[in-house]
């Protein structure tokens, strides 16, 4: 028997991890990569404090103001030369001017202009762009078709120049940097915001291309690259996000700055960024810090310039190292929830996912490897399963034949707890407490002297259904039905701290519900009928009562009992009275009505009742033994 219960678990978790392991090696990112993305995204997202984007990066943009201003696009190339010239002046540390400048322009001087800007300051960066193969030839680069550099009458040179190109995710949102392209004739050709973070970082951290390698280097820091040159970038700023105290990069509307009214010595020894920021431009882009707002490209170029000159990349640990993983937290929770079964295959579980949720955090942030998340916590949520599953189907089995015996003459409730209790069936109870509801229809009977009997089943069977699911919904025990009443009690089997306070909220949730049957009935018949309810709280025997051979009724006994009952044949239609015992220990909750010391059948002193009206406005019930609220 030993052998074969762990032979059956080793199986499993080779099982499981077999399967999670081939989902991982699925394409990149593995088949759930969908899944891992987003995951990686959210535990990767910093606060504005974590952000804060560097003060010397900042945007000058050309926005829906600066094109009422200065006319439609594209604009004349004097503009963009004048406003280079002006921040050189003010001695800029460097200045990408992100406008593709393709094709030579229709007005000469123009460019004669941008080629006198680019020969006097070998600081100002030009976009060059990469029409990607639609089929990529090798596995796992990128290829490009072509590739569109400025106009020759410009006059850039290669190191004025770096690629633009966004590459977005199979779910169409940027998380890499494509730090270098290499173009047809096998030159490589860096991003624009490698050149720009150079001019951010010392002499002995500059990013560089090794062509002897093929790697990237930040220093002597071999940049960790995937197969296509990317690297994970991090985001600084959230999508068009004005600067403030704490966050968002510093952005000028491009003509404010041309006009003068922001002063060109305000970017002094600052890396500008020149770039389109409206939406008729078309230069944007979904990031994981937004699913529904853009960032324009400039915003992302200007995150990846901080992301380079930070250098907190990351890598992707191997596949074998992610599949050894899933195996070994797989086989070791299998035989940990074979052994500690119930609840406490759940603590284990919640240890296992913390463990790991930790152990996760402590690779990225002192390794700087991201190792997979999705699958192997899918692999012991599986094992947890399999392992509820395969106990649950052993248990069911022995369960099921007293299940099936019994469920016909007590309630489920009664069954599960006898079962748990593991004793036998005998008459007898327990004296506990418990609050004891007592619900008469008002108006039945003469409602069921005019109609006709399928018609009085009909309504009988819906204001029964009425109390039977606002016992149920407040975790009641429904006792029995007599006639046109109900009697259901609360604290037993299932001892419920608060049940005064459910007994009362039942009540109120029969009441509301029954007021819309009401309607009803007097649209279709022409007459309505009420409840009446009575509730009272306090000690009572609750157990089987009965013949121990052929019939027991599960039930509750005693003064608290008849008190209820006799509080029910008091209530007036649609009133709910309850015990002086009620109010004490749940009237705060509720608004209630004093109706005095009443006189009921079996007491020799009056006793003092109230009339429920609601449920104060200020209190929401807060928890107890069951999840529904009123």
């Amino acid at each position: 028997m030993f052998n074969r219960k762990w032979l059956k678990v080793a199986a499993a978790g080779v099982m499981i991890s077999l399967v999670w392991s081939i989902f991982s090696s699925l394409g990149t990112g593995g088949m759930l990569n969908f899944v891992e993305a987003p995951l990686r995204d959210l535990m990767r997202e910093m606060s504005d404090q974590e952000r804060a984007p560097y003060d010397q990066i900042k945007i000058i943009k050309i926005d829906d103001a600066s094109l009422e201003q200065l006319g439609q696009f594209p604009w004349d190339r004097s503009l963009y030369a004048q406003l280079i010239a002006m921040l050189e002046e003010a001695n800029v540390k460097a200045v990408l001017l992100d406008i593709v400048l393709a094709e030579p322009s229709q007005n000469p001087e123009a460019d004669e202009a941008m080629a006198e800007v680019m020969k006097s300051y070998d600081n100002v960066i030009l976009p060059v762009v990469f029409d990607m193969k639609v089929r990529q030839e090798g596995k796992g680069r990128l290829e490009a078709e072509s590739v569109i550099n400025p106009a020759p009458a410009i006059g850039a040179n290669s190191e004025q120049t770096g690629h633009i190109n966004v590459m977005t995710d199979k779910d169409g949102t940027v998380r890499m940097l494509t730090v270098g392209l290499p173009d047809p004739g096998g030159m490589m050709v860096p991003a624009v915001s490698v050149r720009l973070a150079n001019y951010i970082l010392d002499q002995g951290n500059q990013i560089r291309y090794d062509a002897s390698q093929d790697k990237w280097f930040r220093g002597n820091r071999q940049i960790p690259l995937n197969n296509k040159n990317q690297v994970t970038t991090d985001f600084f700023s959230k999508p068009r996000e004005a600067i403030s105290a704490d966050t968002g990069y510093d952005s000028q509307s491009f003509f404010d700055v041309l006009s003068g009214e922001v002063p060109a010595q305000y970017y002094e020894n600052s890396i500008v960024l020149i770039g389109p920021w409206a939406s008729g431009l078309q230069d944007e882009y979904l990031t994981p810090l937004s699913k529904s707002l853009r960032m324009y490209g400039v915003e992302i170029h200007a995150n990846m310039i901080q992301s380079l000159a930070m250098g907190a990349f990351y890598v992707e640990a191997p596949a074998g190292v992610n599949i050894a993983i899933i195996a070994v937290l797989t086989l070791l929770s299998l035989m940990l929830f074979e052994k500690f079964r119930g609840r406490m295959s759940f603590v284990i579980y919640i240890a296992f996912a913390l463990l790991y949720i930790l152990c996760w955090l402590s690779i990225y942030y002192f390794s700087s490897l991201f190792i997979s998340f999705t699958y192997p916590f899918l692999a012991i949520t599986t094992a947890l399963v399999w392992a509820i599953v395969s106990h649950y189907g052993a248990e069911r089995r022995e369960r099921g034949r007293v299940t099936n015996i019994f469920g016909r003459f007590v309630s489920r409730s009664v069954v599960d707890e006898l079962l748990a209790s593991g004793e036998e069936i005998k008459v007898g109870g327990q004296r506990r407490d418990i609050s004891v509801i007592f619900v008469d229809i008002r108006g039945f009977t003469p409602m069921s002297e005019r109609l006709q009997p399928e018609e009085v089943i009909q309504v009988l069977n819906e204001y029964l259904d009425i109390c039977t699911k606002a016992v149920f919904k407040w975790n009641g025990t429904l006792d029995k039905f007599i006639g046109d009443g109900v009697m259901a009690f609360f604290g037993a089997p299932v001892e419920l701290e608060n049940h005064p306070e459910l007994a009362i909220r039942a009540a109120l949730e029969m009441k509301n519900k029954s007021d819309i049957l009401e309607q009803k009935c007097l649209e279709k018949f022409g007459i309505g009928v009420k409840f009446g309810i009575g509730i009272n709280c306090g000690p009572a025997v609750v157990g089987n009562i009965g013949s121990e051979m052929l019939r027991l009724d599960y039930t509750a006994i005693g003064d608290t009992v008849n008190l209820s009952a006799r509080l029910e044949s008091n209530a007036k239609p649609g009133q709910i009275l309850i015990s002086e015992e009620m109010y004490k220990r749940a009237g705060g909750l509720f608004e209630l009505e004093d109706i005095g010391e009443i006189k009921v059948k079996g007491k020799e002193m009056p006793v003092r009742v109230y009339a429920v009206l609601s449920e104060k406005s200020a209190v929401r019930f807060s928890g107890g033994d069951t999840e529904n609220e009123d």
